[in-house]
């Protein structure tokens, strides 16, 4: 189909409006233990259960007109794997590695190699637990880190990342 010509930001009659390329979603993937959201140390990370946070992110990313790819994996290298794809498949990509976070030089590599901007979440504050969990192989990447806001900081990391993208296509 030909382009169409615009006249004072209208159609003109008779010509078909000229459909939208399709945008890329936002991934967002979650480490080791998600899974176990709700259950798991529930003083910690909350009674709140991942698919009530996949949903949640779901309907926030579509008030950004925004698609999401929402994952979760216990297996280091599934996350790679995903992280690669989101290469040529996605426009962002949010992350909670889990424990991940605290020891992996490959989702480390992998994310140095996504040109696309990254927000890294944690639902809890890593910095007020164990010290252990004070260093992040995923911070020096990341574009930006949400953390100790519980499912909360899921939401305002799809905000960010909407502002993000719309300021980048701007």
């Amino acid at each position: 189909m030909a382009a169409l010509a615009q006249y004072n930001g209208q159609r003109k009659p008779g010509e078909r409006e000229k459909p939208l390329a399709k945008a890329r979603p936002i991934y967002v993937l979650n480490g080791p233990n998600l899974n176990l959201l709700g259950l798991r140390e529930p003083e910690i990370y909350g009674r709140t259960r991942l698919s009530d946070i996949e949903a949640a992110v779901v309907a926030r990313a579509a008030t950004h007109k925004l698609d999401v790819t929402f994952r979760q994996s216990n297996h280091e290298g599934m996350l790679v794997d995903w992280i690669q794809e989101a290469r040529n498949e996605a426009s962002g990509l949010i992350l909670n590695a889990g424990a991940f976070t605290h020891t992996s030089v490959a989702i480390h590599d992998a994310l140095r190699a996504l040109d696309r901007p990254v927000i890294e979440v944690h639902l809890s504050n890593p910095y007020a637990r164990e010290s252990f969990r004070h260093h992040s192989y995923v911070s020096p990447i990341a574009t930006g880190v949400i953390c100790g806001l519980k499912e909360q900081g899921y939401l305002l990391a799809v905000d960010a990342l909407a502002k993000l993208l719309k300021d980048a296509n701007a």
